[in-house]
């Protein structure tokens, strides 16, 4: 992992990145020719090698994952390797203003400001594609309609469509921030974002005892610290709450992705966005949490290596999704 700081746009800021290159043994076709059942085996790109039989990126244009809300690159970095490997491409991850050694979000901060950040990661590092997780897949669509994104791939993009999202909001997160009781601030939160899967559904009080409890661990007491960049983002989001024909003028060949056992809204979103919008395709992962981009498992780095490299299999998919009476709700397979 190679890791670099660079300055953000407005030249008052800066970025932590963190790059991952391709790894792969020599004794391994380079192509990835699918035999063995190595992990390898499902590799969807094609890149060189050097005379030691490693692959030589050098040219190659990377790939930028965006992360989501209450949590830092480091979680996501698991998930950018094993896309690195996939596509045999540089993939970068960078820490979002407010955490780890990327600047402060700002008085001024806003959609605009996480914008102006992707662009200069995306310069900075040489690439052309972007992933983006939650948080991230509404930065990332925010900038397809402005920036020069070759292939996006979002995962339960957090937009807010025609104020999908106002309700969402609850006034007490900001009211319990201002008074310090970070425990019921993290309990509003979960509770109307729904995105912790069962835990949301708990009373407030149970959430507030489980959010104490949590503090005591190194995850927990990280989101505790990132509470106060939640209610800014979430903010962002209302702000830049949009209609469906905001999005006409993406170009930019899309996959939205949601999971199976996501909180539906995200789906929705994704579907209203793929009727409406031609570039923009909308699938639906089975058996896939609201985190997904942060568990184990090779499916959803799969799916999107093969978008990002305009994989035939996927292409068929489409074809199939195309005949079935459901249309643009196809659903992955393993």
């Amino acid at each position: 992992m190679e890791i670099r700081t660079i300055t953000t746009d407005d030249g008052d800021g800066h970025l932590e990145v963190h790059s991952f290159r391709p790894a792969m043994s020599p004794s391994l076709p380079a192509a990835g020719g699918g035999q063995g059942g190595h992990p390898d085996a499902d590799r969807v790109g094609h890149p060189d090698t050097d005379r030691n039989g490693h692959p030589d990126d050098a040219g190659q244009p990377g790939v930028v994952v965006i992360h989501g809300t209450l949590v830092t690159d480091a979680l996501y970095r698991p998930f950018a390797m094993k896309i690195a490997r996939l596509l045999g491409r540089p993939v970068h991850t960078y820490n979002r203003r407010g955490r780890g050694g990327s600047s402060g979000q700002g008085e001024d901060y806003s959609a605009a400001t996480e914008i102006s950040d992707l662009a200069a990661v995306m310069r900075a590092t040489g690439s052309a594609d972007v992933v983006a997780h939650s948080y991230g897949g509404f930065v990332a669509l925010q900038a397809a309609r402005t920036e020069p994104i070759r292939r996006l791939v979002t995962y339960d993009a957090a937009v807010s469509l025609s104020g999908s999202l106002e309700r969402r909001w609850r006034p007490e997160l900001e009211h319990s921030m201002a008074a310090g009781q970070l425990d019921h601030a993290w309990a509003h939160l979960v509770q109307g974002l729904e995105t912790a899967g069962p835990v949301s559904k708990l009373p407030l009080g149970a959430l507030r005892m489980l959010s104490i409890l949590s503090a005591r661990t190194r995850l927990g007491g990280e989101m505790r610290q990132l509470l106060p960049t939640a209610v800014a983002e979430m903010r962002a989001v209302l702000n830049a709450d949009a209609e469906l024909a905001d999005f006409a003028g993406v170009t930019t060949p899309t996959l939205m992705l949601s999971g199976g056992w996501s909180p539906a809204y995200f789906a929705e979103t994704g579907r209203q966005l793929a009727a409406a919008v031609p570039a923009v395709d909308f699938a639906l992962v089975p058996g896939q949490l609201h985190e997904g981009p942060l568990r184990p498992g090779h499916r959803l780095a799969l799916t999107t290596a093969r978008f990002l490299a305009n994989d035939v299999g996927l292409r068929l998919q489409r074809i199939r999704a195309a005949r079935h009476p459901l249309g643009s709700r196809f659903r992955i397979g393993p």
